[in-house]
């Protein structure tokens, strides 16, 4: 047995991965190391390659643990294998970037070795980065509300989606939120697409004012549960399905069918556990590559809204340089300040 410290190796797929320091704590409160990690990432790698596969992915790296400093590493890191593949996406700004794009499951094994937690995927394919194939709604409760909040709202994003014709599919967030994926053709801008979300939450809010909401602005929010339509925006992702998460706990983004949503804890997925629920009841979002939709119905819901109700675009992050129609970006409360 190597001792305590010294480098092992394992499999991962075809090929065999070098893990240094393997008994390095990367979530000190439950004692779980680097080893379970890359272990967690062994167990799920075919789930995890048929929801990332292809595509351009962020890695959201804790070298120094859960209780260290965590980064974005949107360039492919230095050193890495020569079958680690790439992909080159362009952010907002215009600068491009090679990604990491994993092509086999050995790729989450090196990344976990690097302090990968989170595997952040674009939603795009390599052949074509520029038109999402994977509609994303992130079901954000606020602090004062929690999992069962998301998981209500959560409910009727799947009506409202079942009112358009699309399909979601819904995981934890690793979180307290949801996420609900549904895939769609490539054949929409990542504009489109973000439309696309915003009418869609926006039709979720007149279904349950008093529970959710699309408001950007936190002071307008109320406490409500914030359907987030920021994440479609290009360069925004969410944390992969069988992601882990920088919880104390070691939490894992999961995979669930809507009957299960409603019955589980999202404490019930984590590094020790996650990959015994994925043996046991397989890769519950695989029959989302079954069919893919259109999202015509949701743009239309869009261009009606801006028509007879006179609501267009809504603010894109801070960090975005200023977008065609977006209305002023400045909170409401100093908006009228300044009036």
């Amino acid at each position: 047995m190597p001792k305590n410290g010294e480098p092992i190796e394992v499999e991962a797929g075809e090929r065999k991965v070098r893990v240094s320091s393997p008994d390095k704590l990367y979530f000190p409160a439950r004692g779980i190391t680097k080893r379970q990690v890359v272990e967690h990432y062994v167990a799920v790698g075919e789930p995890l390659l048929r929801a990332v596969g292809e595509r351009p992915t962020t890695l959201k790296r804790y070298v120094d643990g859960v209780e260290g400093e965590w980064f974005y590493a949107k360039r492919v890191p230095k050193g890495a294998p020569d079958w680690v593949e790439t992909a080159k996406i362009t952010f907002p700004s215009g600068r491009t970037a090679e990604e990491v794009c994993p092509t086999e499951p050995a790729v989450f094994a090196w990344a976990a070795n690097l302090g990968t937690f989170d595997f952040h995927p674009w939603p795009v394919r390599r052949p074509d980065v520029d038109h999402p194939d994977e509609l994303r709604i992130d079901v954000d409760p606020p602090d004062e509300a929690g999992f069962s909040d998301a998981v209500e709202v959560a409910g009727v994003v799947r009506e409202v989606l079942d009112s358009a014709g699309l399909v979601g599919y819904p995981k934890t967030s690793g979180g307290r939120g949801v996420h609900v994926l549904v895939r769609i053709r490539p054949e929409w801008d990542f504009i489109d697409v973000r439309h696309a979300v915003i009418a869609l939450g926006r039709e979720v809010e007149r279904r349950i004012p008093e529970k959710a909401t699309i408001a950007w602005w936190k002071e307008e929010r109320g406490g409500r549960v914030f359907i987030d339509y920021n994440q479609a925006a290009r360069d925004r992702t969410v944390a992969s399905a069988w992601s882990v998460r920088g919880t104390p706990r070691a939490t894992v983004s999961t995979p669930l069918t809507w009957d299960l949503l409603t019955e589980v804890d999202p404490d019930d997925f984590d590094v020790l556990t996650a990959g015994a629920f994925y043996a046991e009841r397989g890769d519950l979002h695989a029959p989302m590559d079954e069919e893919a939709f259109g999202i015509e119905t949701l743009l239309e819901w869009y261009a009606r809204d801006e028509r007879d109700h006179g609501l267009g675009e809504m603010p894109y992050p801070p960090d975005y340089p200023k977008m065609p129609g977006e209305p002023k970006r400045v909170q409401p409360s100093k908006a009228r300040d300044d009036t």
